[in-house]
This record gives structure tokens, sequence and C-alpha cells, in this order.
């Protein structure tokens, strides 16, 4: 079928599938430890995708316009067998590009399986190069080593590029604006920053603890010279800068200052089987249900597309009117970033 576009005209381009909502840490702006303890019960197994239905809605997805897919959570390593699962994607016709996101904890001995499997990138979040301040903003005090360790085994695997997520906070981590850069820079790692989002009800978000992107974009332009980059495809989240001495790029996620809604082709498919258009949505479509009811390829086929096609979606442009009567949001930790 043809690929399919929502009230706006955005395409159907990426997918972004959780696979698991469970996580070994409690950062404060996605599961703040206060409301997700150490006995909070997340989502029964009952109720969670398996590899084969996760596969046989990638291929439907795929059919509807879908290249990218990338694998969130919660913590996705956490996923047992999720090796088993990467290889599934793989070997989807169609489909172009096949990522993950993940804390870099159980990154050291995965991640040449992970290759082996079939995965061809990944993304790493890194809020701190400082341990204190790593620890805080990782909810459970774990040092920053351990995960700068499976960022070297992502790159002797070959995931290519190894980019960082860096969740700028004000208050927090400025002072790991430039040193991130510094540090990763003559790795050819990639940092993308990402201003402190709304995402959620849990996180206490204020936007006058949010880092502007052009701010971000100031700090390391001052020490490592940047000029603006087009982007690889439309619809990318982030704005690429490249060093100017041409030793590498980084991008800026600017949700907040600059919402990018306009070209927005991610749909999120949830760890439960819901199909959401939108980070800041407040419900999704039920796939699961119809799934495991017996619906044929040709019913969940037209699910997918009718529910894009009435897409509206435009959250971040309409932030401050929609504050006022959104009183809640899918957690994050539920559909991944």
């Amino acid at each position: 079928m043809p690929s399919v576009v929502d009230t706006f005209k955005r395409p159907l381009r990426d997918l972004r599938i959780s696979v698991t909502d469970k996580c070994n840490f409690r950062c404060p702006y996605c599961m703040p430890i206060e409301v997700y303890g150490d006995d909070y019960r997340f989502a029964p197994k009952s109720s969670v995708l398996t590899f084969e239905e996760i596969e046989r809605l990638a291929r439907l997805f795929v059919r509807a316009g879908i290249e990218k897919i990338r694998l969130t959570g919660g913590e996705p390593l956490l996923r047992r067998g999720l090796p088993d699962l990467i290889a599934r994607l793989a070997a989807v016709p169609g489909l172009q590009d096949l990522t993950l996101t993940t804390n870099g904890w159980f990154l050291p001995q995965m991640a040449a399986d992970l290759k082996r499997a079939g995965l061809r990138r990944i993304t790493v979040s890194v809020d701190s190069l400082d341990d204190a301040v790593f620890g805080r903003m990782n909810g459970r005090g774990y040092s920053v080593a351990r995960v700068l360790e499976g960022i070297e085994a992502a790159r002797a695997a070959g995931l290519a590029p190894v980019k960082v997520n860096c969740v700028v906070k004000r208050g927090e981590n400025e002072a790991d604006i430039v040193a991130l850069a510094r540090h990763f820079r003559p790795l050819g790692v990639i940092v993308r920053y990402i201003e402190y989002m709304d995402v959620g009800n849990r996180n206490g978000w204020r936007r006058e603890d949010v880092v502007a992107a052009k701010d971000i974009v100031a700090r390391i332009h001052a020490e490592f010279p940047l000029e603006p980059a087009e982007p690889n495809y439309r619809g990318e989240v982030a704005a690429r800068y490249r060093y100017r001495d041409g030793s590498g790029e980084i991008g800026v996620i600017s949700s907040i200052t600059q919402p990018f809604c306009g070209d927005c082709s991610r749909a999120r498919l949830s760890t439960n089987g819901q199909l959401i258009t939108c980070l800041f949505a407040d419900q999704g479509a039920d796939l699961l249900g119809p799934l495991r009811a017996g619906a044929p390829d040709a019913d969940l086929l037209e699910a997918i597309a009718a529910t894009w096609r009435k897409r509206t979606d435009r959250y971040s442009e309409e932030r401050d009117f929609l504050n006022d009567l959104r009183t809640r949001k899918i957690e994050m930790y539920q559909i991944g970033g």
C-alpha cells in the first residue's frame, strides 16, 4: 500500500517499539524513584507483546511506510532474549534501519551479540561525565564508568555511528554540555543534547529548568566552532551542527523552544501493544486486543493506517495551551523517548 499520511500530510516513517517498561535506572525526568520504588509493579508478562507479535506488527508497519525501527524501553537490554528479536526484525523485508536506545549499563557484555543479531546502530544515554551528577540523574548513584565501557564495546562491535543522548536540565548538568563534546569528539561519537521535556506526569517539569537549544549550541561553539548541517532526512529529530574543523558533529533536540511537530513522522508501539502517535499523547489505539483475537493481517494493517490518517498531534507547538487542558499523559518509560 502507498505510504500513509496524517491530517497534516506527515508520512509514517519511523517506529519506536518499547520492548519492556522495566528499567534499572530511576532518572528523575522519566521514572523518579519516589514514585517508582523497588516494589513498583510494572506490566504483567501476559500483557506484554511477545517477539512473534512484535515481528508480525513490524512487518505490517513496514507495509504502511515504516523505514526505521528503534527499540526502546524502559531499558530494552533488560528484555530476555533480545538478540532473537533483533534477528527477527533485521530480516523484515523493506526495513532500512534498525537501532536501539539504552542506558548502557548492560552494554559491555551485550554489544557484540546485538551486532551479530543484526542491530545496525546504537544510542546510549549519558547525562554527565561527573559521577556525582550522573548518580543523581540516574537516581541510583551509579557510576558513569560502566556506561562508558559499554560505549567502547559498542564502538568495537561496529555499532556505528554510536550516538550519546544527554538531557540538559538547568541546575543539574549544564557544566557537562561542553565536557561531553570534548570527551566524545575525538572518538567520533555524536552527542545529542535534549532540552528537558514535560514527558509524562511525574517529573515536576518547569519551563525555567529548560536550557534552550540556542544556548547549548553557543556554549559548544565558543570552544569548538560549529556550523549548521543539513538534515539527513525529512523528520529528523535533532538539528545537526558540524564542527568546522571537520572532526564530527553534534545534534540538538529542541522540542520546547523550537518545536518540530510539522515534520514528525514517528509512531510508537507500547509494551502492551498500543499504537501511540505522539510522545505526549494521553492514549493510544489498541493493537494487542485485535491481534490476540485472531484479526487477519489486512485488518491490523487497516487499523494502523486508519489511526495514522486521523492523526492531528502537534503537542509541542500547542504546549502552553494544552498544558492547561491535558492533565494526564502516557509515561515515557511505557513508550520510550
